[in-house]
């Protein structure tokens, strides 16, 4: 039976889907965004039913904590409308959505389709990312080179993965934050730089006679 995650401060909406979801899926009820985030640490999920309007930690922040490790379909709980706002959610990593009060008819389709997307490809090898002497895993974030490895935080890998498959590409501040953090860029260097100048250290540990990510002024950075 898959399971689903309920985070929503509403008794009633956990009622009415345990009535009407119970006998499908099992479903996993926390009333805060702080309970639905430890319940994920705690154990695994294959959808998460996500409130926007929570108390203390709201439904954005607590579903950008969620995808800084989970790939889990996420479908969010909203009384907005705005396309606005509802672009924010999906660019944001939301899977899909559903406005208050919603039909339960809809809300079963959507749960099928998204748990349907996530789970249709085929299981495939993970792809190989490679770069002159470095070599990418995935599996544990790590770079690396010969007999030495270094562990990477997961943007770090994620800047890196996007250089290794665009060698020779300049990317911008912006083109890079936009990328790998998957939301608007405004201007804020200081995240990007933080992670390059830790990327450079880190890569040097493992090939300390080349500089393999190279600045190009005024445009931004490249791999060479």
């Amino acid at each position: 039976m898959e399971r689903l995650l309920l985070i929503d401060d509403n008794p009633d909406i956990g009622a009415m889907l345990d009535t009407v979801l119970g006998d499908t899926y099992a479903i996993t009820k926390a009333y805060s965004g702080t309970e639905g985030l430890l319940q994920v640490q705690q154990q695994a999920f294959d959808l998460i039913l996500l409130d926007r309007m929570l108390p203390g930690k709201n439904g954005e922040e607590v579903l950008h904590d969620l995808r800084q490790t989970l790939t889990t379909p996420i479908i969010m709980l909203t009384a907005i409308s705005d396309k606005d706002d509802v672009a924010r959610l999906l660019m944001a990593g939301a899977t899909d959505y559903i406005t208050k009060p919603f039909n339960i008819k809809e809300l079963k389709a959507r749960i099928v389709v998204a748990l349907r997307q996530n789970t249709a490809p085929a299981a495939e090898a993970p792809t190989v990312v490679s770069f002159g002497p470095f070599t990418l895993a995935e599996k544990d974030y790590t770079l690396h080179c010969q007999d030495k490895s270094v562990a990477l935080k997961k943007k770090e890998f994620d800047i890196l993965k996007l250089l290794f498959q665009h060698p020779g590409q300049v990317f911008s501040k912006e083109a890079l934050y936009t990328q790998v953090w998957h939301e608007p860029y405004y201007g804020d260097e200081n995240t990007i730089n933080v992670h390059l100048t830790n990327l450079r250290k880190k890569i040097r540990q493992l090939d300390p006679d080349h500089e393999h990510i190279a600045t190009v002024w005024g445009i931004g950075v490249k791999l060479v």
